[in-house]
């Protein structure tokens, strides 16, 4: 079967420009959209966009399923009505040719933090109600992620064969007691990914509509922490 010629450009989203750091999901990623349809491309290839672990490469990622929460877009977050410009008021001053990851972090978390507060204080029935479908259908891999990550910061970032033993070892009474115990913690990862998805899945709707399809990526392992 015979294929048409096509080309594209391989560009991860964190090296698209941005005034928090680190590119992401947000309007210079519509304009790269933009700018390879009005140059005959038909192609957009990326990296693993998986969450980044130790190293800070996306292909050492703490999961296979769950998205990068620093390629959330804090501008699309804004629109939202969930930050607002006080938010935005003290950024640092990032590098123009590098990205600065705990620099971006620092920043960029907080601001995460916000906007889940807000949508968990403010945001519409209709809002609540996509959010408690999305944890429900990808309930598979989420509810392990969120309790995850919480843990992860409950114990300051260690590696997980740190921690306690019967949550290293996902003993389900040590399961259930740092479930009950991180709930705000674990709400925040799942929002993040709610969140995530919402970004990424209108990004790839408008690629395709201008006729650009997105190669992606995977790690062949996620990091061992």
């Amino acid at each position: 079967m015979p294929f048409p010629r096509s080309s594209g450009l391989l560009l991860h989203p964190t090296s698209l420009p941005s005034p928090f750091g680190i590119g992401d999901l947000g309007l210079q990623a519509y304009q790269f959209i933009d700018f390879l349809a009005e140059s005959a491309q038909q192609y957009w290839q990326i990296l693993p966009l998986g969450p980044i672990g130790y190293g800070n490469s996306p292909y050492g990622s703490y999961s296979a399923m769950a998205g990068n929460p620093l390629l959330i877009s804090p501008e699309q977050l804004q629109k939202q009505g969930l930050l607002k410009d006080e938010d935005f008021a003290n950024l640092p001053e990032f590098p123009l040719d590098s990205v600065d990851y705990d620099q971006v972090i620092q920043t960029k978390m907080p601001l995460l933090y916000q906007a889940c507060d807000r949508f968990r204080a403010n945001a519409s029935p209709q809002q609540h109600q996509k959010f408690t479908e999305f944890c429900q259908a990808k309930a598979s891999w989420l509810e392990d992620y969120a309790l995850f990550m919480a843990v992860h910061d409950a114990f300051d970032q260690s590696s997980w064969h740190t921690w306690e033993r019967d949550i290293a070892m996902a003993q389900p009474k040590a399961v259930e007691y740092w479930r009950q115990k991180l709930q705000h913690e674990i709400y925040f990862y799942k929002y993040l990914q709610f969140e995530f998805f919402c970004q990424w899945s209108a990004l790839k709707q408008y690629a395709n509509h201008h006729q650009i399809q997105i190669i992606g990526d995977i790690p062949i392992y996620v990091a061992h922490d």
